[in-house]
């Protein structure tokens, strides 16, 4: 697909999110990606539920080729080494000293390709004492403090989408184009190495400058007292949110359109710092007006004046949004196998567009194989 990355290669060693995501988001860029993976069922995120094209291999998987071909054969060590001459980026998720075991140490890597820019992604980073455990999402955001913000800690109970395999994937695609640019300009390629657990931590920066600098230690609601934000249930069971911040004007017209301007003068909320220190009570007393009316009578109510809202979505509501639908938000992708596929454009606009119509769906298992190898001149 046309994009400000093509005419870059990218290969792929990686599965599951972080690896896998970070290909995708160069791939939407328009990078060519080669996904290489194991012929014995590929990437195991691909299997979830049964098959070999599950939903979750799909979340992370477009717009790339996939070659099935084992790293422990003569064909497949010499088709990797052909293609990292070619490339300008390789990415792995392997644990520590997985690549040199498969005999493609970084003295290896440089000696086939002295540009090339080797991403590699590990859990907790390529030293220290916990180097060699296995780390998934959940690992990295309790090791990370993240879970401390969620968790009711009288019953602990993990919900919600990956976050740490997300941002990862994220950091590790803005340290490989940050690294290409340099290239760009000096000649210099480097090596970018990227961890779950320091992900997990730089992208939530606030719960350790509250204690740093104030000696606050962040519990699950700190933030959300601070910022003023609200989930109210209405009378027919769904959901509003509503985040004042520190703007005066939000907080009156928020009184004005559940009726209690009364409250602007009250003792217990008429400074931000009260209304901070009696969360709880407010959020009690405004949440008795919700409980009155239904949902749809409070969007109305909401709408047209200045006070940040929203309903709270469920994941088909979302697809549904008017917003969303605006936006165009959702496409299609169809799979000479497969089908017709759902799929999310990249939140990212370049000149009003996204120059995503070119955009595939994701490979099945191998289906660029002896494409790709005859490319290499190791198949006729």
């Amino acid at each position: 697909m046309v994009g400000p990355l093509h005419g870059i290669h990218v290969l792929e060693l990686s599965t599951m999110i972080t690896g896998p995501l970070t290909g995708m988001l160069l791939a939407d860029m328009g990078a060519e990606v080669i996904k290489i993976e194991n012929p014995e069922g590929g990437d195991p995120f691909r299997s979830y539920g049964g098959g070999q094209y599950s939903a979750q291999y799909c979340s992370y998987n477009r717009n790339k080729r996939s070659v099935a071909i084992s790293l422990r054969t003569d064909l497949g060590r010499t088709a990797l080494e052909k293609l990292i001459e070619r490339s300008d980026v390789l990415l792995d998720n392997f644990r520590p000293g997985v690549l040199d075991r498969l005999g493609f140490s970084s003295e290896k890597l440089r000696a086939l390709n002295t540009a090339l820019i080797h991403c590699s992604i590990t859990g907790f980073g390529p030293v220290g004492p916990y180097t060699d455990r296995p780390c998934y999402d959940a690992i990295a955001q309790a090791l990370g403090g993240m879970s401390s913000q969620f968790l009711d800690p009288e019953n602990p109970r993990l919900t919600g989408p990956t976050i740490s395999d997300n941002v990862t994937g994220q950091y590790a695609a803005y340290g490989i184009l940050s690294a290409l640019f340099e290239r760009e300009r000096t000649g210099i390629a480097r090596r970018v190495e990227v961890n779950m657990l320091e992900a997990t931590v730089a992208f939530m920066p606030e719960p350790f400058a509250y204690l740093t600098q104030n000696g606050d230690n962040a519990d699950a609601y700190l933030r959300i007292r601070n910022s003023q934000a609200y989930a109210f249930r209405c009378r027919d069971g769904k959901m509003v949110v509503t985040h004042m911040s520190s703007r005066q004007k939000f907080w009156e017209q928020f009184l004005n359109v559940i009726d209690r301007p009364d409250l602007i003068h009250d003792a217990r909320f008429d400074t931000l710092e009260k209304r901070v220190e009696n969360y709880e009570l407010l959020r009690a007393v405004a949440g008795r007006a919700f409980a009155a009316r239904d949902r749809v009578e409070w969007v109305q109510r909401f709408e047209g004046q200045d006070v940040p809202f929203s309903p709270i979505n469920n994941i088909e509501d979302v697809l549904g949004d008017p917003q969303v639908t605006h936006l165009d938000s959702f496409y299609a992708l169809e799979h000479p196998v497969k089908g017709k596929l759902t799929s999310i454009r990249r939140p990212v606009w370049l000149d009003g567009q996204r120059d995503d119509q070119r955009a595939v769906a994701p490979p099945t298992l191998g289906e660029h194989t002896q494409e790709v190898l005859r490319e290499l001149g190791l198949a006729s």
